[in-house]
């Protein structure tokens, strides 16, 4: 078996299409963690996936008739795009199943490259089970997209670059694990080539069905997945895949969703590029392992796997980002309701940067105040809580809650009985360190904030819009103060959502 996968991976075909990636070194990271990491770079393939090498070393290498009657297979990702650029590149007609939820830049990516998308169903199994239909009623051939020997092949030249890119020797490997193609070829050739290295699988810890299937002895079949990685989104690994994974690769880790998004933002500083969940993997396993490790300067590699991220998932990576690396605390304080407490409860803070701010009057004797605090290496949320309760504040640690990281954040607020001649207003100033604070020390204590809610977007400038309760015979006297604030600011009064909402 071994020295199959091994003459397979050598004489392999895959550069016709697709490219040597490169072995990026990632300085911010390694001298962070005290080792020298490498990212081995399959974003850069042409179809921004290693999913290609597999896809072209099972096409290049069809017989005459199985040419013919064309192939097929059902992906609604990386995979679906390989199988179409490599079947274009041979002349050989591809039909993809997709899912009907598929996204349309995907369809259109790969009707682009020449495949033929028929569209069935609501879920990948329902697209593999038609594709296999079609597949026994037209005698194409199913490309699969991990669980075929020529296929397991072609991602195993990842290894082969990796070890001759690699100016020392390479003491771990991560490597993303859904199917288990890439880890399986991989690993069978770094093992044969390399006995030293140490390999170690990575999957979600929402889908880790390859992990429970060593565990197990045997394959086991998850009930649900994980949608967030979409990429190695599996309910069961492959029998090939399976029995290389478990004879070759050393350890498998799971990584939380929050520590991927922590991992993207890792790999965007080091190499301004943006990968998808499942491209992450590595370095999520990569940072975890490294910490606990008492050895030092390892030479890492992590397999960057992908890059086809949906754009409107940007927000959700940058927003948990922060957390997956403990870079922000979220508390839940209490403060007194009186003219000057926001002041007083920023003071208190000044010397930490403020990324969020929400506050809603529901009570004139207690404040509910919801606030995100920055963290450093050497400060963590329970010194700020600590001395919070010191200063004689209540104070609830939502650092790992999941309800209010993923929900309250942005529902604090509503409407109040309570508040009379409410005016609303929007406000920029500069984002410098205390900004928070000298704005609030503009306003305080001429009229009472009854609304306010601040978020750091690490623009130039922060935005906070701000309620306050303001008598009409002061409304002049207001329009003075705001003059002479100098910050720009926009009434909203009158927005319709404001007044429907809040």
């Amino acid at each position: 078996m071994e020295s199959f996968y091994i003459h397979a991976i050598n004489q392999s075909s895959v550069y016709d299409v697709a490219k040597v990636t490169a072995l990026d070194a990632a300085p911010k990271l390694s001298k962070r963690l005290g080792h020298h990491l490498f990212f081995k770079r399959e974003d850069l393939q042409p179809v921004f996936s290693f999913k290609l090498r597999g896809a072209y070393n099972k096409i290049a290498q069809l017989s005459p008739e199985e040419f013919q009657s064309g192939v097929i297979c059902a992906s609604a990702g990386n995979h679906a795009q390989g199988v179409a650029l490599s079947a274009q590149k041979r002349g050989c007609k591809a039909t993809i199943v997709m899912p009907r939820t598929t996204p349309e830049i995907k369809v259109n990516a790969v009707e682009s490259m020449g495949g033929h998308v028929v569209l069935h169903g609501d879920s990948y199994s329902d697209a593999s089970e038609k594709a296999q239909q079609l597949c026994r009623e037209n005698g194409m051939c199913y490309v699969h997209p991990y669980d075929d020997p020529l296929v397991i092949a072609g991602q195993g030249t990842v290894a082969r670059e990796l070890l001759l890119q690699a100016h020392k020797p390479i003491d771990v490997v991560f490597v993303p694990i859904g199917g288990g193609g890439l880890a399986a070829g991989m690993s069978v050739y770094l093992k044969h080539m390399s006995p030293e290295t140490r390999i170690i699988g990575v999957e979600p810890d929402d889908s880790d069905a390859m992990k429970r299937s060593i565990s197990a002895g045997k394959r086991v079949t998850l009930e649900q997945v994980g949608i967030f990685a979409d990429g190695v989104a599996v309910k069961k690994v492959g029998e090939h895949t399976f029995d290389l994974v478990k004879k070759y690769v050393d350890e498998i880790m799971v990584v939380s969703a929050d520590e991927i998004c922590a991992a993207i933002k890792d790999i965007f500083d080091d190499s301004r590029s943006v990968v998808e969940p499942a491209g992450a993997l590595a370095v999520a396993a990569a940072k975890k392992y490294l910490s606990a490790s008492p050895e030092k300067s390892l030479q890492v590699v992590c397999v960057n796997s992908g890059a086809n991220m949906n754009f409107d998932r940007l927000r959700y990576v940058a927003e948990r980002a922060e957390i997956g690396e403990e870079r922000e605390a979220l508390f839940a304080v209490t403060i007194s309701e009186k003219a000057g407490s926001f002041l007083t409860f920023c003071d208190a803070l000044k010397s930490h940067h403020i990324t969020e701010f929400n506050y809603r009057l529901s009570d004139r004797q207690q404040a509910q105040v919801f606030v995100g605090i920055s963290l450093n290496g050497e400060t963590v949320s329970k010194d700020i809580e600590t001395m919070l309760v010191s200063q004689g504040y209540p104070v609830m640690n939502l650092m790992h809650n999941e309800l209010a990281r993923l929900h309250l954040r942005h529902m604090v607020g509503g409407r109040s009985a309570l508040v009379k001649d409410e005016v609303l207003y929007r406000f920029e100033f500069p984002e410098r360190p205390s900004a928070l604070l000298f704005f609030l020390a503009q306003i305080a204590g001429r009229w009472n904030i009854s609304m306010f809610h601040y978020r750091n977007h690490g623009a130039a400038f922060g935005r906070v819009l701000v309620g306050m309760e303001v008598p009409l015979q002061d409304r002049e006297d207001f329009a003075s103060f705001l003059a002479q604030v100098g910050f720009p600011a926009v009434e909203e009064s009158n927005n319709p959502a404001y007044q429907l909402f809040l």
